[in-house]
C-alpha cells in the first residue's frame, strides 16, 4: 500500500518544467517509495534506472552524450518524437550523471527526476553549472501528521481538532499513544508500518548500519571511521545541548578542524541538524555556539541513554523543522527559549507545563524581542500558550 507523503504535490506541479527534480534524503526515508509512485502516476513514455545496478549505470557511460540519449531511448523503449521521463534512483553512485543531465537538458526534450542519498554528495555532483535547471526537494523522515497517515487515521478529522485553539482531555487522549510512539521509535517508514518493538528496533538498528557502512565507510572514506562513530554517540548524549568543540575535540583526541569536518559531513548527510543561536546581527549567529539535533528520536533513542526531556525535545525539533529556520536563545542572565521559528514565533519545550513556564517563556520572549511564544507541552494542561505536543 502507498501512503502519499506532504512533499508530493509539489513534486507533482514540477512535471511540466524542464528542470531535473531532485530528491535528496537520508536512506531509508522514503524516496524511491515515492520516485515510484510518480512514475506510475506519468501515463507513457517514461523509463526508471537504479544506479545501484551497474548494468543501469552502464547505459550512461558513453563518452558522447547522444549516444547516451540513444541508450535511453532504447532501454525505455521510447518515442523520441515526444517529450521522454527519466527517473533514476540513487544518482550518487555515478558522479558523471550532472554533465549528462545539463547536456540533454539542454539539448532534447527530456525530463528528469532524480534521488540521491545524501545533500552531501549532491552538492558535488550538481554544481552551479546546472543553475536554473534543477529544482531540489528534501524529503525526511515522517513528520506527526505523515505519521498518523501511516496509522490509518483519518487526517482530516485530525487536522481540524489541530487547528483549534483549546484542546479537551478526549480530544489530547486520541493521539497521544501515537505521539509517545512517535517520541520512542522515530517517523522512518518501515519502522512506522511494523506493530512489533522487537521488529522496530531491528529495522532502526539496520538503518543506522546503513547509514555507517555505506556514506561513513564506503562514500565518506574517512581513515579514521572509528572516530566518526565515536562523535555521533557523544553528539547524541548531548542532544539539545550546545556543543563545546574543544571538549569534543579532547574526548575524541582529534583536532577542532577534524571535528568540524565531522561535523560537516553528519549535518550534510543528514543525521545531524545544528541550530544557531537567535540574534539580531548575522555576525553573531555564525559565530555563536551551535546546539544539536539527531535526525529522528528513533535513532536517538537506540544509540544512547537520553532523558525523556531531551527525546521530547528532538522530537518537536523534527516537527518545526520544515516549518522554517530555527534557532534558539539564551542569554548569561538565565533567559532561554528552545526555539524561535523564522524569527517570529518562540517555543519552550516541556514534558507537563506549568504557570511557572508560561511566565518564564512570557519573560523570555521580552528578552528577546519577539512578539509570540507558547510552551509545547506533552503530558495534558490547559492555560493560554500553551501548545500540547500532538497538536504543534
Amino acid at each position: 500500500m502507498y501512503y502519499p507523503r506532504l512533499i508530493e504535490p509539489a513534486l507533482k506541479k514540477n512535471l511540466k518544467n524542464k528542470q531535473a527534480v531532485i530528491v535528496t534524503g537520508m536512506r531509508r526515508v522514503g524516496k524511491t517509495t515515492l520516485l515510484r509512485h510518480l512514475f506510475e502516476s506519468v501515463p507513457a513514455n517514461k523509463v526508471w534506472f537504479d544506479f545501484e545496478n551497474p548494468l543501469d549505470i552502464k547505459q550512461f557511460e558513453d563518452i558522447d552524450y547522444n549516444d547516451v540519449y540513444k541508450n535511453i531511448i532504447r532501454q525505455g523503449n521510447l518515442d523520441s518524437g515526444k517529450r521522454i521521463f527519466v527517473f533514476i534512483d540513487e544518482v550518487q553512485w555515478f558522479p558523471e550523471i550532472s554533465k549528462i543531465v545539463k547536456y540533454l537538458i539542454d539539448h532534447y526534450e527530456v525530463k528528469f527526476f532524480l534521488t540521491g542519498s545524501a545533500s552531501y554528495y549532491l552538492k558535488n555532483l550538481f554544481p552551479e553549472s546546472l543553475a536554473g535547471r534543477k529544482v531540489i526537494f528534501e524529503l525526511f523522515p515522517l513528520d506527526f501528521e505523515e505519521f498518523l497517515l501511516f496509522k490509518g487515521e483519518d487526517i482530516d478529522r485530525y487536522n481540524t481538532i489541530r487547528k483549534k485553539k483549546k484542546h479537551t482531555l478526549l480530544e489530547y487522549e486520541l493521539y497521544d499513544a501515537y505521539y509517545q510512539e512517535f517520541m520512542d521509535w522515530g517517523g522512518f517508514p518501515e519502522v512506522a508500518l511494523e506493530s512489533k518493538n522487537s521488529i522496530k528496533r531491528s529495522r532502526l538498528d539496520d538503518i543506522f548500519s546503513s547509514y555507517y557502512q555505506q556514506e561513513i565507510l564506503h562514500l565518506a572514506d574517512y581513515r579514521k571511521s572509528h572516530k566518526v562513530r565515536d562523535l555521533l554517540i557523544l553528539l547524541a548524549v548531548r542532544a539539545g545541548s550546545q556543543l563545546d568543540l574543544v571538549k569534543l575535540s579532547q574526548e575524541l583526541q582529534v583536532t577542532r578542524a577534524t571535528i568540524y569536518s565531522y561535523l560537516s559531513f553528519l549535518k550534510d548527510t543528514y543525521f545531524i541538524r545544528l541550530i544557531s543561536p537567535f540574534s539580531r546581527s548575522r555576525d553573531r549567529e555564525i559565530s555563536g555556539t551551535q546546539k544539536v539535533y539527531m535526525c529522528d528520536a528513533g535513532i536517538l533513542n537506540i544509540m544512547a541513554q537520553v532523558n525523556r526531556g531531551q527525546v521530547l525535545e528532538n522530537t518537536v525539533f523534527n516537527q518545526l523543522r520544515a516549518r522554517g529556520t530555527l534557532h534558539y536563545f539564551r542569554k548569561k542572565t538565565g533567559a532561554e527559549i528552545d526555539f524561535i521559528l523564522n524569527k517570529k514565533t518562540a517555543y519552550e519545550v516541556k514534558y507537563t507545563a506549568s504557570p511557572t513556564d508560561i511566565i518564564t517563556m512570557k519573560r523570555g520572549i521580552q528578552t528577546a524581542k519577539i512578539k509570540t511564544g507558547f510552551v509545547v507541552s506533552k503530558q495534558f494542561v490547559e492555560g493560554q500558550n500553551i501548545i500540547l505536543a500532538p497538536f504543534l
